[in-house]
């Protein structure tokens, strides 16, 4: 590995290690196994740039910690101290969780390094980690430790590399999801792995089926609202289907004929049939759209699902207590463009009515109810009267670390309440005077008067009747 250069990068040094980095890169080949794919590049930084040792840690599903899929060099034992990594925890754990690189010369004097003494015994003077992110989260960690300083056109091509790691990674991870999802299947429904295009056409025996796009592995439960789609259509006088593989999404468009003219009447006739499939698609994600064709004299139906695992749009976590304000806030999140991921993290926007898991996130969007007060964590509050479009606007405003629908003081923060000042201003609210008030909660009248002149500070209010109000919107009160 280079000394490390004074001023500009050295353009002959960056030239040659530039070609060894795309020998790494062409290494990763062909290669669908996550764990191959490390160790090649493991074994390639060592080799290739003289490395005394390097390793790769991968995000596991849960993302609360890394598991240590591959080291080359000094070190090759996958089992140990460091073999699994809790997120946020020690300096892999930071870059995994921050998404931010680190790079030091002078390994031995860092204060975060557990043991100088190894360090400064085995000559470890240069340390590289970086993050392995797509779409805004890291999937893994590469770290690179070398005996001499790190020179800068080094760590360029080191960069460059972790970007081909990255999407070799990616590539590979969605590769697994796709075969554990055709296994699932396959032994979920015994007997009938048949592609859909031809269970479709089993059943519209007498339509003409069109397929677009290359067939692939579905959930069984996207499947079966495709199943159920044709079984209704089956009993119409179906005359068209196309069953479309997109990118992101499968659809089945459907052309049914109508002898008279497609009358309103026959339109909430028609959408009946077809109810419990426009829950199910909801549910998941989808739209299913019923319209009148040409001469209205036939009506088209066009059912679209997102493909299982694609990421349709932004992130969004939603962990609501009941259940129907799950599926609820799930179908908005869909049609606002967002993906709903069970697995949401302290970085994920969260929907919630839960005080619980609002404690979980730094973007709490509020579910607003009767009966609890917006938690100190909430930078939005909203209710079921919320559009799409302003859902998009609420979450884009807390991703600005701003507020949305909360009343917030002229410098910008939520000033909370304690629990006896929340009390004595419900009271007030109530209409009781101050004796009456410290009478109820047997404290003396001064005191009153003192917890309510914190309030008025808290909430920079001029008045009790701007406290009053502030407290109200902000459902610190009922």
């Amino acid at each position: 590995m280079a000394e490390p250069a004074l001023g500009l990068l050295n353009s002959t040094r960056l030239l040659f290690d530039l070609q060894q980095g795309n020998l790494v890169a062409q290494s990763l080949s062909g290669c669908l196994e996550p764990e191959e794919i490390a160790r090649r590049v493991t074994d390639g930084l060592v080799e290739k740039f003289d490395c005394a040792f390097a390793r790769i840690w991968l995000v596991e599903p849960d993302r609360t910690s890394l598991k240590l899929v591959a080291s080359s060099g000094m070190y090759t034992n996958l089992n140990g101290s460091f073999a699994r990594v809790p997120m946020g925890a020690f300096k892999v754990g930071k870059i995994a969780q921050n998404c931010i690189p680190f790079l030091s010369n002078r390994l031995a004097e860092e204060t975060w390094v557990r043991d100088r003494d190894w360090a400064i015994a085995k000559g470890i003077q240069g340390f590289a980690g970086y993050p392995l992110v797509t779409s805004g989260d890291a999937v893994g960690v590469l770290a690179v430790f070398s005996q001499q300083p790190m020179a800068s056109e080094f760590l360029e091509v080191l960069q460059g590399i972790c970007t081909t790691v990255t999407i070799a990674l990616e590539n590979a991870l969605l590769y697994q999801r796709e075969k554990q999802s055709q296994r699932s299947i396959s032994s979920s429904t015994p007997g009938n792995c048949a592609p859909l295009s031809e269970q479709l056409a089993n059943l519209l025996n007498h339509t003409r089926l069109i397929l677009v796009g290359t067939e692939r592995p579905l959930t069984a439960s996207v499947t079966c609202i495709f199943l159920r789609t044709a079984e209704v259509l089956s009993n119409q006088a179906c005359i068209y289907c196309r069953l479309t593989y997109d990118i992101q999404t499968i659809s089945l468009e459907a052309m049914v004929s109508s002898v008279a003219e497609y009358t309103q009447e026959q339109h909430e006739e028609v959408g009946s049939l077809f109810g419990d499939i426009l829950f199910a698609a909801s549910c998941l994600g989808g739209t299913l759209q019923i319209d009148p064709g040409a001469g209205r004299k036939a009506f088209q139906v066009l059912l679209t699902l997102p493909y299982p695992g694609c990421m349709i749009g932004s992130r969004l976590g939603i962990a609501c207590r009941s259940p129907i304000l799950q599926m609820a806030f799930t179908h908005l999140a869909y049609l606002a463009g967002f993906t709903v991921r069970p697995d949401f993290g302290s970085t994920i926007p969260l929907l919630t009515d839960d005080p619980t898991q609002a404690q979980t996130s730094h973007l709490v969007l509020w579910v607003a109810t009767q009966t609890q007060a917006v938690p100190k964590q909430a930078k939005a509050k909203l209710d079921l009267s919320i559009t799409p479009g302003q859902l998009r606007e609420a979450v884009g405003t807390v991703m600005e670390g701003k507020f949305w629908g909360i009343e917030v003081s002229p410098e910008g923060k939520l000033q909370s309440l304690s629990d006896r000042e929340q009390e004595i201003m419900s009271l007030l609210a109530q209409g009781l005077r101050d004796r009456d008030i410290a009478k109820h909660l047997i404290i003396s009248e001064s005191t009153v008067k003192f917890h309510i002149n914190n309030v008025l500070a808290k909430l920079r209010a001029k008045t009790r009747y701007q406290a009053i109000h502030h407290v109200i919107v902000n459902g610190w009160i009922q």
